[in-house]
């Protein structure tokens, strides 16, 4: 039996989130453990699969994730929005599996920390995923100039995300604590027809000043 790691859009509709191939594998699935099972639901539904007749538990909300797995049944792991596991609370769910000894197979679909590298123009041989960074703004600050630090050191993108409703205090801290040479990049609603990418130095931004607002992004950083 397996566990299926399953894309989901970044927006707009399921079918163009994954390819054929990964479609007809998740329609052919009926127990899923999902992130939120009413954005699940619509999910698959958009697929024109039977939600009421499918077993679709969240994350933390059922006792054993695995139980399916345990009685034969392949299961599909559904996140909000892009790859499950990445940032993911699926991740979990994922270890267990491999501790059990499931097979888990990752279907091909958006990941908006890959897209946002490809469309930077920033290192792309040498990259780390740094999740979210603090909330406050003086632990904020002394994070980015310590990825700044360790940009330049290993000449490494460092990628990054936040809440969409703290993007632009995010913007405002990088703008403050990195240098004027540093290149950023924001990657604003990927897959979306508002998607803007856009890279420049920090000294360059300071000229703009964006306002970001509450869009889904992902901010990439390279002193190399």
């Amino acid at each position: 039996m397996i566990l299926y790691a399953i894309p989901t859009p970044l927006g707009g509709r399921a079918q163009d989130a994954l390819a054929p191939a990964a479609i007809a594998i998740v329609v052919s699935l009926r127990d899923f453990v999902v992130e939120n099972a009413k954005t699940a639901r619509a999910f698959l539904s958009e697929l024109g699969m039977p939600v009421r007749e499918l077993n679709i538990v969240e994350i933390g909300k059922s006792t054993d994730g695995l139980a399916a797995l345990r009685s034969g049944r392949s299961v599909g792991l559904l996140s909000e929005a892009g790859c499950p596991a990445i940032a993911d609370p699926g991740a979990s769910l994922v270890e267990a599996a491999h501790r059990e000894g499931f097979k888990v197979v990752p279907l091909v679909g958006p990941s908006s920390l890959f897209l946002a590298l490809m469309a930077s123009g920033l290192e792309g041989q040498r990259f780390a995923f740094c999740g979210y960074l603090p909330r406050e703004k003086p632990k904020r600050e002394r994070r980015i100039r310590d990825l700044e630090r360790r940009s330049r050191l290993e000449r490494e993108t460092e990628i990054f995300i936040e809440t969409p409703y703290r993007n632009d205090a995010l913007v405002a801290s990088l703008l403050e604590a990195a240098k004027a040479s540093t290149k950023l990049c924001v990657a604003t609603d990927l897959t979306l027809p508002t998607e803007s990418v856009a890279s420049r130095t920090i000294a360059d931004w300071r000229k703009i000043r964006p306002t970001i607002g509450k869009r889904p992004s992902v901010f990439l950083l390279y002193a190399g």
